[in-house]
This record gives C-alpha cells, structure tokens and sequence, in this order.
C-alpha cells in the first residue's frame, strides 16, 4: 500500500504538472479558519508555541482545508496551483473518516465550475482509468429518484420522504439537513452504480464558498464527485464577493451556536484579501485518502494510512 500510495502521488503530481500548474504549500497552523457550519478544526493556544518575539493571535488552527491561504495566493498573483497536503477534523472517526487524512486542492484563474468539471472528468478518467462521468444537476438527481424538487418541495415532504430512509429523525432537522439525508441515503448508491457521476448546481442554500450561478436561479457554482458511491471531491465556481462572505461566515456561525459548537473567527485574512482582489477562478478539493481508496478497492479508510489515529 506503501507503494500504491506513493505511485498515485507521483501520477497526480505529474497530471497538475503537465497542465501547468505550480505546487504549494501553505501553512497547517493559521489564525485563519474555514468557517463550516458543521466542520470543527482542532485548535491550539498560541502560548504553547512559546514565541514572545512576534505578535499571534491567541488562537491557531489546523486547517480543515488549505483553501483561505490558496486563495490569498490567487490574490498574490498565483495562476494555477494545487497542493497536497494533511488536513484536519475534530470529531471524524469512522470507516470513511480519520481526525488527519491528506487533500488534494487546486485553484485556476480565469476558470469557472464548467471548467473545473472538465477538469475533474479528465482527472477521473486519466488517474481512475474510469469512463467519463455521468454530469447530474442536484434537481435532476432527486426529480429521477425521489420524485421531489429539491428546491421547491414543501419541508413536510421532504421530511416524509427521509423518515422512509431514516428510522428516526430529531424534530429540528432543517431543510439542507433533510436533503443531505436524502442524497446519502436514497439518491447517491443509485445514481453511481454504474459509472462516476459529477453533481451539479446545488441550491444557493448549500453554495458554502461558491458563487451563485447567474444561469440557473436558485442554485450555487457547487458540484460534487462520485465514484463508487463515494464522495470524493468538492468543487466551487468561487464566490469573490467579500460581503456575501462575511454574510455567509455569520450565518454559519448562527447555525454552530444553535448547535451548540463553538464559534469560529468572524474575520480572516481572506476577507481581506477579496476586498483587494479575488480574480475569476474555480477550485477543487479532493480527499486524497479516499481516491487511493477507490484506486485499490479499498473498503476502510485504515487501509490506505500508515498510522490511523488511534496508532498515531
């Protein structure tokens, strides 16, 4: 396994490289933080780095994602980059699941969803070997298995139709929570029986860091890529609005405190960045652990890592 891992690395590398893109590496630890409604990074205080000589916030996180500090490269001046590297998520343990697993993340300037789709078809194709994907809307997907339009359908329906998949569900599940439910549990096995599916234009709703498609209302610059029936990668027409960031960053804090999670940092230097500048550009995140998961029809994300982090 050793072996494979190291293989798929040099062909993922050498398939960003021959398009032109420049490798990064940007920081685990950052003042900085993803804001996810449901995304917990670990944190760490400051003062156990022991350094009196700079100035820190009192708080650093381990990235749930390198994505804020690629962009601020995107800002900079970067065209095309991608990096692989460790990430980290408090509270993930499971077959799929591992607190540090590794991510495969690319930007391009000058690119937008469509773009990046047809990247990750050739990605699929030429690291997979697989046939080309089957391209999904979301609405389609549930229109053909569920018989519901996801972005029309009254809450008591939705909730009718999880409660057929689901035993049980807790009384104050929201609207995106059903509809995950639904596209995990009845719609994703089906539609990726055959062959790889990329899942386009979910709701606004759901757009997290992209931007709103101006072709299709009602819907987000988001796709998702499956294969096998697992999910293995996220990509975004990206939002370049500094305002609907911040709107978004304090909504999503609204919904962890209903939750009962911790709030995370309101500002960052991304925002900042965007206020300066964010070009055009798409960007794609690929769980790396996952893909060699596929790539040797490995059924536990232990199988693919050295140490899980129980043996860490």
């Amino acid at each position: 396994m050793l072996r494979q891992r190291a293989e798929l690395l040099r062909r993922v590398r050498q398939f960003f490289d021959q398009r032109g893109f420049c490798e990064v590496q940007t920081p685990c630890l950052s003042a900085d933080t993803v804001v996810d409604a449901y995304l917990d990074p670990p944190a760490l205080a400051s003062e156990q780095l022991a350094i009196s000589s700079v100035p820190l916030a009192e708080e650093l996180f381990l990235q749930t994602s390198p994505e804020y500090a690629m962009k601020r490269l995107l800002v900079a001046g970067a065209q095309a980059i991608y990096q692989v590297g460790p990430v980290f998520r408090a509270g993930e343990r499971g077959p799929l699941h591992n607190p540090e697993f590794t991510m495969l993340e690319w930007y391009r300037v000058g690119h937008r969803a469509a773009d990046a789709i047809d990247l990750v078809d050739q990605f699929c194709q030429t690291i997979l070997g697989r046939p080309p994907c089957l391209r999904l809307t979301y609405r389609d997907a549930f229109l053909q298995y569920t018989s519901l339009d996801p972005l029309d359908a009254p809450l008591e329906h939705l909730r009718e139709a999880a409660t057929a998949c689901a035993s049980a569900l807790p009384e104050d599940c929201s609207r995106n929570d059903l509809l995950d439910l639904l596209l995990s549990l009845s719609i994703q096995p089906r539609m990726c029986a055959e062959r790889p599916v990329i899942l386009t234009n979910y709701p606004l709703s759901q757009a997290a860091l992209a931007q709103a498609d101006p072709d299709v209302p009602g819907t987000a610059e988001r796709f998702e890529w499956f294969v096998d029936g697992l999910e293995l990668g996220n990509g975004y027409g990206e939002l370049r609005d500094a305002d609907v960031l911040a709107r978004r960053v304090a909504e999503n804090n609204r919904v962890r405190r209903f939750s009962g999670r911790r709030e995370l940092p309101s500002t960052s230097h991304l925002e900042a960045a965007m206020r300066a500048g964010l070009p055009p550009c798409s960007g794609v995140a690929v769980g790396f652990d996952r893909l060699l998961m596929v790539a040797t029809a490995a059924e536990r994300i232990d199988e693919v890592l050295t140490f899980p982090i129980e043996r860490a």
